[in-house]
């Protein structure tokens, strides 16, 4: 646009409330502002007498055209900048460095047996909602605490108490089997109350009717019951244990501490509830260069707690913030209540706002030490890329193959922190599937590892990546979600487009085809698909080898056994001399010469089939 065509458009604006949009000369929009009045504010940054630095100088400069939305007051304007900002993410504002969305915990107390589930949104069903959980690796924590102490049901079915008998989270005392009415609607309703007051941090009520329920069991010599309680108060202790005191006054607060080295930044985030520390989170910043610490938590606030997350009665930050009282009003009015905001100078909330900052200082340094190591741009690229709530510090990958519906088999590769780890591969030979199908494979394969997980206590992955497409992810989360481990997140990565499906979504993530997230992905799916492939090609040699030394005269089963112990493999059975023959046990010098002749029949005679090839040559498929 002409420098006479900008002039024209700053000559018409409005003295009304709105948002202006900077754009350079490609038409990407560079700055998002808002303005209680347009006219005056977006005309100041053309005019000589305005204060100079180098960032609005150096935007002013690429300015080419602007478009601005006029609102009825300055409150829309402030929330219509917010999600302008997120949306464009220009260059020339403070950007938050977090596209996370935080989950909700479900208690589905609008069915007869609740359930607790993870849940991206609140809805008006019914259920009871709890969070949003900030950071997101709480609610996984929270998850699995609450369903290791409370025997709550994660199936789907419905309850009726008439199936004969329940599944494996009995057997591993994660649920009392409702199902077949082994459990009463009245004890279970207990355990939903116990599972609300955890949720809602009545701790040491619960912990106090706990210990007395204990009490009282041992005393009515009903000791298998104690023990049960004994296990969930000790482990409610540790949590109350990690929830430091940080107040006298039982208050909800969220503190926010703001330190800066250069042109990076950090605002450390503290969750104070009932006046315990329950959760903190580093937010960084990079290019705030010209912006003060003020404007930095201004900017914060409007990008954090404009993601469905509620704030605090009481948000405390290390400096005054600009337009305070706006923002105060548009945080009351997302809470539903009111919210202050202050920036206190002297007691004891002074002292929770440079404990923040200390906190922030320490986050800051280790960030710039470590924003050159690309182990972790690997893992913030793939935690970005899928939403996930937490780094992927261990991803599995799993891989169906079979020819032709036979020999069936699953792999499972790991890759931890950075590199493959093939001391904790797994292969699995399928057993209740006939034919060749895929998806039923994938779910023995999944029922098997991750059963077997929960019985032994062994590690758990913080992704699941499945070849393949839509239908084999939705394998793997209702596999994970029947064994109570939704909150582990799945992915599964399509060959044909290389297109990565998370979630509900019907349409795939759309990855740059440059992408390091990708790249790991790609490499930990061709390596399944590789783990499985190797094993399908031995159990398929073992196969044929065993069906042509068994058209052997003379070579049974036995016989059969102690060649392939003996030589190791059926390439060294065809290639073994008469010699090394006879010296395998059982194996007589004649017998060991029929063999060797027919594999090396004379010359004239028909050749016996390859012990590595013989049968009709096929492809793989499944993989």
């Amino acid at each position: 646009m002409s420098e006479q065509k900008l002039e024209e458009k700053l000559s018409r604006l409005p003295d009304r409330p709105g948002v202006y949009l900077y754009k350079d000369a490609k038409a990407q929009v560079i700055y998002v502002g808002k303005a209680a009045s347009l006219r005056p504010r977006v005309r100041s940054y053309f005019q000589e007498s305005r204060p100079h630095d180098a960032k609005t100088d150096s935007m002013v400069r690429q300015i080419a055209d602007l478009e601005y939305i006029v609102t009825d007051n300055e409150l829309e304007a402030l929330m219509l900048e917010a999600n302008l900002v997120r949306k464009h993410r220009p260059r020339y504002n403070i950007i938050l460095r977090d596209d996370k969305h935080y989950p909700f915990l479900k208690l589905t107390t609008n069915e007869d047996f609740p359930r607790l589930l993870v849940a991206r949104r609140v809805q008006n069903d019914g259920a009871t909602y709890y969070g949003p959980f900030y950071p997101a690796t709480a609610m996984r924590e929270t998850l699995r605490l609450t369903r290791q102490l409370f025997p709550l049901r994660t199936c789907s079915i419905t309850i009726d108490g008439r199936l004969e008998r329940p599944c494996i989270q009995y057997a591993i005392h994660r649920c009392n089997a409702p199902c077949t009415g082994w459990e009463t609607r009245e004890g279970y309703a207990g355990t939903v109350k116990d599972v609300a007051h955890f949720l809602e941090g009545k701790n040491e009520d619960l912990l106090r009717r706990l210990t007395e329920e204990m009490e009282r069991a041992a005393g009515e010599e009903k000791f298998e019951r104690a023990a049960v309680l004994r296990d969930q108060i000790q482990s409610l202790k540790k949590v109350l244990e990690r929830q430091k005191i940080i107040s006298t006054e039982e208050i909800d607060q969220d503190v926010l501490g703001v330190v800066r080295q250069g042109a990076d930044a950090c605002v450390e985030l503290f969750f104070v509830r009932k006046g315990r520390l329950v959760g903190q989170e580093a937010f960084f910043f990079d290019k705030v260069a010209g912006w003060s610490d003020g404007e930095i938590l201004s900017a914060f606030i409007s990008q954090f707690y404009g993601k469905a997350v509620i704030p605090a009665p009481e948000i405390l930050v290390s400096e005054d913030i600009p337009d305070a009282a706006l923002v105060t009003e548009w945080l009351s009015g997302l809470a539903g209540r009111r919210v202050q905001v202050q920036a206190p100078q002297r007691g004891g909330r002074r002292e929770y706002v440079a404990m923040a900052e200390s906190n922030a200082a320490i986050a800051l340094q280790n960030h710039l030490l470590s924003r050159d190591d690309r182990q972790q741009y690997v893992l913030e690229e793939l935690r970005r890329a899928l939403n996930l709530p937490g780094a992927p510090n261990r991803i599995e990958g799993y891989d169906i193959s079979n020819i032709q519906g036979t020999e069936q088999v699953g792999s499972m590769v790991v890759w931890e922190n950075g590199d493959m780890k093939k001391d904790d591969y797994k292969r699995f030979r399928i057993r209740t599937v006939a034919g060749a199908d895929d998806f039923a494979s994938l779910r023995e394969v999944l029922s098997r590892r991750f059963g077997r997980a929960l019985e032994q206590g062994t590690a758990l992955p913080d992704l699941v990546l499945i070849d393949g497409g839509r239908g084999q992810l939705n394998v793997g989360l209702s596999v994970l979600q029947e064994l109570g481990l939704d909150w582990i997140p799945v992915a599964s990565l399509a060959k044909q487009q290389e297109e990565v499906y998370v979630g509900e979504s019907l349409q795939p993530l759309a990855l740059d085809p440059t992408s390091p997230a990708l790249h790991t992905l790609q490499r930990i799916r061709d390596e399944a698909h590789r783990f499985a492939i190797t094993y399908h090609k031995k159990l398929r040699s073992r196969r044929t080898i065993q069906s042509v030394l068994d058209a052997i005269p003379g070579v049974g089963p036995t016989i059969r056994t102690s060649l392939l112990k003996t030589l190791g493999s059926a390439r060294r059975v065809r290639d073994a001399s008469v010699a090394e023959l006879a010296s395998v046990p059982k194996v007589t010098p004649k017998l060991a010469q029929r063999i060797h002749e027919h594999f090396h029949p004379p010359a004239g005679s028909s050749p016996a089939p390859d012990a590595e090839t013989a049968g009709e040559p096929v492809r793989p498929i499944g993989g």
